[in-house]
């Protein structure tokens, strides 16, 4: 992991940084003013920030099809936040030191669905807890050729297992999968993002990936 230092803001100061974690992120306790709106000084003030740099996110769209291949898999900070653990997601990880995101992309749907994107419709960039952590995520939506399921909707699993993933891999067609987010089915905020996305984007990348 690269240095991790506050880029320059004029209407910020850092007084100090200090790295109270680190290990493939990192956690640190910063002290800093900053300048209101009325232009007066605030602070300073204390934050605790984790640093988890960029992320991506990949929704496999197959266009002939008409179906999105999404993943099941236990979280555990979703039971701590009193919810199911157990989430519906699309393939989702962090951006190496060195690595392009569209590369990440293409690795994390690989290792995460076995699938690899012929394609990649870029569908925005998201802060997703800027109150806690400077992690940002790249939503993709990817081109792929479903896999065969069998009726229950499962093609098979997924996953690494020096990082203990045990990933179901879920094809579901457009529309159901639009349901399920209208029903409150989808609590993931990066699988609803791109789900929203793919509803917005679905008439035209069906015309251009046929």
């Amino acid at each position: 992991m690269a240095e991790l230092g506050i880029p320059h803001h004029p209407g910020v100061t850092i007084e100090a940084i200090e790295t109270l974690w680190r290990g493939r992120t990192a956690l640190q306790r910063i002290r800093f003013a900053f300048q209101g709106f009325g232009g007066q000084r605030l602070g300073p003030a204390t934050w605790e920030v984790l640093r988890r740099g960029r992320a991506v996110a990949v929704l496999p769209y197959d266009p002939a099809a008409d179906a999105v291949v999404l993943i099941e898999q236990f979280r555990l900070p979703a039971l701590a936040a009193g919810m199911a653990p157990v989430l519906i997601e699309t393939a989702a990880g962090l951006v190496d030191d060195g690595e392009g995101e569209e590369d990440a992309a293409r690795r994390e749907t690989e290792e995460e669905t076995g699938l690899a994107p012929r394609a990649l419709e870029p569908a925005g960039r998201f802060l997703l807890t800027p109150g806690v952590a400077d992690e940002t995520i790249a939503v993709f939506i990817g081109r792929v050729t479903a896999p065969a399921a069998g009726p229950d909707g499962v093609a098979g699993h997924a996953g690494l297992d020096h990082e203990h993933e045990d990933i179901r891999v879920l094809v579901v067609p457009a529309l159901a999968a639009f349901a399920w987010l209208d029903e409150g089915r989808i609590v993931n905020a990066t699988t609803a993002i791109a789900l929203y996305a793919l509803r917005q984007k679905r008439e035209a990348l069906r015309r251009r990936w046929a």
